[in-house]
């Protein structure tokens, strides 16, 4: 007896029915996500007056190619620039009786130095050859002469330091209760010591919005 040895043909004829079917489902019940981006206005096509900033409220950090930090022109060691940025902040150099005046700051109230905490800018300049590290670095001291001053009226005001309860609210074991408070407290201190940093790349000739 003869042996077959074809092997049987399979039908696919019907394969391609079956696959635009199947894509037809899945367009149908997926759910695809879309992206809405950030609801905001635009400003009004208007002419924006200048904000004249004294130049005694600008306090100047620079950094060079070669990692090297300037502070108002002159070379500083990274470990003192938080002490120079508190005693820039903390000055309170409007004479007392002024509009102006700043009765809670510490400093030595010199004339050639930032009015008060409201009005003290720190400028952050840096090129394209600076360092990652070194720049954070430097940041991390700005924002440590900041919190320093806050913790100091936070503790007088509350007696628990500003430091201590950003911690608090961010804590998963705070209660809603507990978060508004502390939310309160912690607008209440930043607005004595606002955060004004402005950074610019010295190679793109950048500068700060205000006028100085």
């Amino acid at each position: 007896m003869p042996i077959n040895n074809q092997v049987p043909e399979v039908n696919a004829g019907s394969m391609a029915d079956i696959a635009f079917l199947l894509l037809i489902f899945f367009l149908v019940t997926t759910t695809l996500e879309t992206d809405e981006g950030l609801n905001r206005l635009l400003p009004p096509d208007q002419d924006i007056p200048e904000i004249v900033v004294h130049e005694r409220n600008v306090f100047r950090v620079q950094l060079n190619d070669a990692n090297q930090l300037l502070v108002e022109g002159e070379v500083l060691e990274l470990a003192d620039l938080k002490h120079r940025t508190t005693a820039f902040l903390d000055n309170g150099g409007i004479i007392k009786g002024a509009a102006d005046y700043c009765d809670y700051c510490k400093g030595d109230r010199a004339s050639d130095s930032s009015d008060n905490p409201h009005k003290a800018i720190i400028y952050l300049e840096h090129t394209r050859a600076t360092s990652y590290g070194t720049y954070i670095a430097v940041q991390n001291e700005l924002v440590a002469a900041y919190n320093g001053l806050r913790n100091r009226e936070s503790l007088n005001a509350f007696g628990e330091g500003y430091v201590a309860m950003e911690q608090r609210f961010y804590d998963e074991k705070t209660t809603p209760t507990e978060k508004e408070i502390l939310k309160k407290q912690i607008k209440q201190i930043q607005g004595l010591f606002p955060q004004k940093i402005i950074e610019s790349n010295a190679n793109e000739n950048n500068n700060p919005h205000e006028k100085i």
